[in-house]
C-alpha cells in the first residue's frame, strides 16, 4: 500500500472498481448466500433541485442517507438508495431570461455537473433508477394520474384569484410579490380571477388528520404537528346575517343571506360589524354608485393573496353603506369591505367582534367602531357587576380562554361556558333556519394551475364548440417544447403555434392546448415510486414498487415538512383508491437534517444596500472573552459587521463550495466531517479546522495501518487456519479485544439510532487504543491488531468508504472476508467483554493512592490480603500492621491503619 494517505488517488481507486463491478445495482427479492431472501429496506433522500452546484446542506443529506444504506447492507439488507432531479420550477425560468438560453439546456448542464459532484463523493446511488421530472417519460404519468383524478372528480376546474404582474403579463407566485410589487418589473401588482385546475385534497383531510395523530410514529413530533396545524380542523357554526339588498335586476343578492363560518359563537352577542372580501358581490354591489369604495376595492386588489400575508398587512377598510340583520337579536349590523378578508376563505365574510379577536379589535379601534365585551374570564363571571370596564389598551385580559370563560352581557347566554354556548346558539340558528354546527379546515384545495411555461402541460385541449377536453390517453404525453427561451413578457407557450395547435378529440375541429403548466409539488409528490418502477413505460408504477413500499426512511430539511409531505401523502392516497397501490402513507420514517451554518460578514454600501463578504477575506477582532466582536477586510484593514452564524447561502456569500473541499481534502474528510461535526437532526456550525482535524484523523489512520502491515497479516495469517485460542492470549491482548468491542457495542447502537456523530467518535476512540495498546510480538497479539483493525475500518466504512474500502483491500481483509461492500456487520464477542481480572481503587484511610488488579474469581479474604501487602498501603501505613480492610465490591478496597 502507499506509504502516504493521497486522497484523491484513494478515491479513484475506489470509485473504478465499484463502477466496474455496478457494485450499487439493487433488485428485488434479492438472496443471501444460504438462498433465503434479504429483508429490503428503501432509504431516500428528498430529490434535489439542479440549480447548478451541490452545496454542504445536500453534502450532509446525502453522507447521512449513505451511512445508513451502507450499514444496513453490511447487515444483511437489501437496500435501496436512488436519486433523481425536481427539474421543473421558476429558477429555470428565470436563469433562461437573464441569460438567454432555453430552461431545457439550463436545466440538463446542471443535472450534469451535480451527478458528477455526488458520484464524486461516493455515494451508494443506484443510478439506474435515475429520474429526472422535466422527462417526459416522467411527466407522461403526472399527466395521466391528472386525467384519472379528472375522471374521479378529484380534479376539477374553477376560477382562482392570482398576482398578476400587468409589466410582465404574468401570473406571480407569492414570494414573488415584494411590497406589493412585480419582483422583476417593479409593477404594482393585481389581483385577478382565473380560471384554473385543483385537487380536492379536502375529500382527504379528515384521513391525513387522523393518520397525522394517530400514526406516523417514525415521524419527527414537530413535523406531526405542523401537519396537524396546516390541515386545520376546526368546529363551529357557519350561519347567515339576513339582509333585503337587491341587485339592479331586483333579485336578492345570494339569496338575502350573507354567510359567515366562525369557531367562537359564543361571541355572537358581541358583533358590532361584518366586513366582507373586496371580491364579495355585496362588495360590488355597493360599490357600483360609490366611486371611493370602487377605488380601494381595486387597491386591495394590489399584492399578494396569502394568509399570511393578510395577517401581517395593515387592516383598513370602508363602509359600504349596507347593513345586514343579526340573526339572534335582529339588530341592524354595519356592513365593510376589509382588505384582510378573503373571499377564496369560507364565504368571504366575517364577523366582527372587537372585544374578542385581535384583528377585529385593530380594525374597531382604527376606525371608532363599538366594542362589546360579552366573554369574561371564568374567575370573574361570579361577580357579573362588579367587572370593571372594559380597557381597550388591554383587550387580552377580557378575551377569555374558551375552555375557561363564559358568556356575560348576552342574556340568555350568560354563564355559559364555551362548550354549552356553542350547542346553544347553534342550536337556536338551527330553529331559525340560519345556521347550522360544522367542521371546517384550514386546508384548501390544492390550486395545480400555473401559469408558467418551464412545467409538466395541463392535458387539456379547448374547444370553441366542446369546451374544455381532456386529452386521450393514448395521446399522451402531451410533450412541452423544450427550445422556447422566456423573456418576462408572460408564458412563452401562448406564442408557439406549434405546440398551441390542435385538433378537439370529440368533434375535430381546430383547438387549442391549454398552456398552463401544473404545480412543481405534483412532479415530487410521487417520485419516489418511479424509483421502484425504472423503465416501465406501460404503468405508473408496477410490482415492484409493492416490493419496495412503503418508504423505510425519508430524509430531508425541515422546510418540507408541510407542502411536499402533505402533498406526497395525499397523492399516495389517490393512488391507493384509483387500486395503483396498497398501502395508506408513503413514508414510515422521518428525518429532518440540521441546517448548515457559517459566520456572516457584511456592511452597507454607498447606496445603501448591504454587501456580503467571504469568512475567508476578513480577521475577526475578539473581546477580552474570545468572542467575535468585528472583523476587518484583509485587503484594505476597513471595517466590516459581524452577523453571527447563519444558515449558508450564496447570497451571503458564506457557503463552501463541496466540490473544493473534496478537491483540497478528498471526499472522504468532508464527509467524516459533517457526520462528526452535530447530530443529523441539528445544525451544524462550519469550521475550517474541523475539517483539517477530520483530514488529519484520516491520515493517522492510513499512517497506522501502513505501519502494522506485516502484523495484520500474520493475524490474519492465523485467523485462517482456524478459531483462535484467545483466552491464552496476553493481558494487554485480552484488555484491547475487551475495549474493542465495548465501543463496538455502543456504535452498534448508535447506528441503529442514527447518531452518526457518535459512532465516528467511536473510530476515533478506537483508533487511540490500537495506538495506545502494549501488544507483544506474538501470534494471538497479531491476531488481536488484525480483529480490532477489522472492526474499526467495518464502523468507518459507512462515513468514509473510500480510504477503508482500499484499507481493506490491500492489508487481505478482502481475502478472508470478502469485498468490504458486502463484508459482514461485526458481531460484539461477549467473551471478550469478560475480563479475567478487576481492577479496584486503592484506599489507605480513605484517601485515594492507587489502584488494585485481582483475579476476577478472588474471594474477598484475598483481596483484603492482596490490599494489606500492595506497596501504596505498606507505604502509606509506614510499617504498621492495617487494622481492617474494607472491600466495596467491584469499586474500592480501603486498608485501615
Amino acid at each position: 500500500m502507499q506509504e502516504r494517505y493521497h486522497p484523491t488517488a484513494v478515491e479513484a481507486a475506489a470509485q473504478a472498481d465499484w463502477n466496474t463491478r455496478d457494485a450499487y445495482r439493487v433488485v428485488e427479492h434479492a438472496q443471501q448466500a444460504d438462498g433465503s431472501e434479504k429483508p429490503k429496506y428503501y432509504a431516500c433522500s428528498m430529490l434535489p433541485y439542479p440549480s447548478g452546484k451541490l452545496h454542504m446542506g445536500h453534502v450532509r443529506n446525502y453522507t447521512i442517507n449513505d451511512m445508513m444504506a451502507r450499514q444496513l447492507r453490511m447487515r444483511g439488507y437489501n437496500v435501496l438508495m436512488p436519486m433523481g432531479w425536481d427539474a421543473f420550477g421558476m429558477p429555470a425560468e428565470n436563469a433562461a431570461i437573464k441569460s438567454q438560453v432555453p430552461p431545457a439546456k439550463w436545466t440538463y448542464d446542471n443535472i450534469a455537473y451535480m451527478k458528477k459532484q455526488m458520484q464524486s463523493m461516493g455515494l451508494a446511488i443506484d443510478w439506474s433508477r435515475e429520474m429526472c421530472a422535466c422527462d417526459p417519460e416522467y411527466y407522461r404519468w403526472n399527466q395521466w394520474l391528472f386525467l384519472k383524478m379528472l375522471e374521479k372528480g378529484i380534479a376539477y376546474r374553477k376560477t382562482q384569484v392570482v398576482n398578476w404582474d400587468p409589466v410582465d403579463q404574468t401570473v406571480l407566485a407569492n414570494e414573488q410579490v415584494v411590497d406589493g410589487r412585480g419582483w422583476r418589473s417593479g409593477a404594482p401588482v393585481e389581483k385577478r380571477e382565473i380560471p384554473g385546475y385543483y385537487l380536492r385534497i379536502t375529500d382527504y383531510a379528515e384521513e391525513l388528520l387522523n393518520n397525522v395523530q394517530n400514526g406516523l410514529e417514525g415521524w419527527p413530533e414537530r413535523v406531526r404537528l405542523m401537519q396537524e396545524n396546516w390541515i386545520g380542523k376546526s368546529q363551529g357554526v357557519r350561519f347567515a346575517f339576513t339582509h333585503d339588498i337587491r341587485d339592479t335586476a331586483g333579485q336578492l343578492i345570494q339569496d338575502g343571506r350573507m354567510y359567515v363560518f366562525t369557531t367562537r359563537p359564543d361571541t355572537i352577542m358581541g358583533v358590532t360589524f361584518c366586513a366582507v372580501a373586496p371580491e364579495h358581490p355585496l362588495a360590488t354591489h355597493a360599490a357600483a354608485n360609490n366611486p371611493a369604495l370602487a377605488a380601494f376595492i381595486e387597491q386591495c386588489k394590489q399584492g399578494g393573496t396569502t394568509e399570511a400575508e393578510m395577517a401581517t398587512r395593515d387592516k383598513e377598510g370602508l363602509p359600504t353603506g349596507l347593513f345586514v340583520t343579526h340573526p339572534l337579536t335582529g339588530d341592524q349590523v354595519e356592513v365593510w369591505v376589509g382588505n384582510y378578508v378573503l373571499m377564496s376563505y369560507g364565504d368571504g365574510a366575517v364577523m366582527g367582534v372587537p372585544a374578542h379577536d385581535e384583528r377585529d379589535f385593530a380594525f374597531a379601534l382604527k376606525y371608532d367602531l363599538p366594542i362589546r365585551q360579552v366573554i369574561a374570564p371564568a374567575a370573574s363571571l361570579a361577580r357579573e357587576g362588579q367587572l370593571p370596564a372594559y380597557d381597550a389598551t388591554q383587550w387580552h385580559d377580557w378575551y377569555g380562554d374558551k375552555q375557561h370563560g363564559g358568556c356575560i352581557h348576552s342574556g340568555k347566554y350568560d354563564g355559559l361556558p364555551y362548550a354549552e354556548a356553542l350547542d346553544a346558539v347553534a342550536a337556536d340558528l338551527s330553529a331559525k333556519n340560519l345556521g347550522d354546527k360544522q367542521t371546517t379546515w384550514r386546508l384548501r384545495d390544492w390550486g395545480i394551475s400555473r401559469q408558467r411555461y418551464w412545467g409538466t402541460p395541463i392535458p387539456i385541449i379547448h374547444c370553441a364548440d366542446c369546451g374544455p377536453v381532456p386529452v386521450p390517453e393514448q395521446d399522451l404525453p402531451v410533450v412541452l417544447p423544450e427550445h422556447l427561451i422566456p423573456d418576462g413578457s408572460g408564458n412563452p407557450l401562448n406564442k408557439d403555434e406549434a405546440f398551441l395547435s390542435c385538433s378537439c378529440p370529440k368533434c375535430g375541429k381546430p383547438a387549442r392546448r391549454e398552456t398552463d403548466t401544473m404545480d412543481t409539488f405534483v412532479d415530487s409528490s410521487w417520485y419516489f415510486m418511479r424509483y421502484t418502477s425504472p423503465g416501465n413505460s406501460q404503468a405508473m408504477v408496477d410490482a415492484r414498487n409493492d416490493y419496495w413500499m412503503p418508504m423505510d426512511q425519508y430524509i430531508g430539511g425541515i422546510e418540507h415538512a408541510v407542502m411536499h409531505l402533505l402533498y406526497a401523502r395525499f397523492w399516495t392516497k389517490v393512488m391507493r383508491d384509483l387500486g395503483l397501490v396498497s398501502f395508506d402513507e408513503p413514508f414510515t420514517r422521518l428525518l429532518c437534517q440540521g441546517m448548515v451554518l457559517n459566520h456572516c460578514y457584511s456592511r452597507k454600501n454607498a447606496k445603501g444596500g448591504i454587501e456580503y463578504f467571504w469568512p475567508e477575506e476578513v480577521e475577526n477582532t475578539y473581546d477580552a472573552k474570545g468572542a467575535i466582536t468585528g472583523a476587518r477586510l484583509k485587503a484594505d484593514g476597513s471595517a466590516v459587521d459581524y452577523n453571527g452564524i447563519t444558515t449558508m447561502s450564496k447570497s451571503k456569500n458564506n457557503g463552501v463550495d463541496p466540490q473544493s473541499l473534496i478537491d483540497t481534502y478528498g471526499a472522504d474528510t468532508a464527509r467524516l466531517f459533517v457526520m462528526f461535526a452535530s447530530p443529523p437532526e441539528q445544525t451544524l456550525e462550519w469550521s475550517d479546522s474541523g475539517v483539517e482535524g477530520a483530514n488529519r484523523f484520516l491520515r493517522r489512520l492510513w499512517s497506522f495501518s501502513q505501519t502494522h502491515q506485516q502484523q495484520i497479516a500474520a493475524g490474519l495469517a492465523l485467523g485462517s487456519t482456524g478459531s483462535i485460542d484467545w483466552p491464552s492470549a496476553s493481558a494487554a491482548a485480552k484488555d484491547l479485544r475487551r475495549t474493542v468491542h465495548t465501543i463496538l457495542r455502543q456504535a452498534d447502537y448508535d447506528y441503529q439510532r442514527m447518531q452518526y456523530n457518535t459512532v465516528v467518535s467511536a473510530g476515533m476512540k478506537l483508533l487511540n487504543t490500537l495506538d495506545d495498546a502494549k501488544l507483544d510480538d506474538s501470534p494471538l497479539s497479531a491476531a488481536a491488531l488484525a480483529d480490532s483493525l477489522s472492526i474499526l475500518l467495518r464502523i468507518l466504512y459507512p462515513v468514509v468508504p473510500h480510504m477503508t474500502w482500499l484499507l481493506w483491500r490491500d492489508l487481505g481483509y478482502a481475502e478472508r472476508h470478502g469485498d468490504l461492500l458486502d463484508a459482514a456487520w461485526p458481531i460484539v464477542d461477549e467473551a471478550a467483554l469478560v475480563s479475567d481480572e478487576t481492577e479496584l481503587m486503592l484506599q489507605v484511610n480513605g484517601k485515594l493512592r492507587g489502584a488494585l488488579r485481582v483475579p476476577s474469581s478472588a474471594t474477598r479474604e484475598a483481596i483484603e490480603q492482596a490490599a494489606a501487602q500492595h506497596p501504596e498501603a505498606l507505604r502509606f501505613l509506614e510499617g504498621r500492621p492495617a487494622k481492617r480492610v474494607i472491600v466495596v465490591p467491584n469499586k474500592l478496597v480501603n486498608v485501615v491503619g
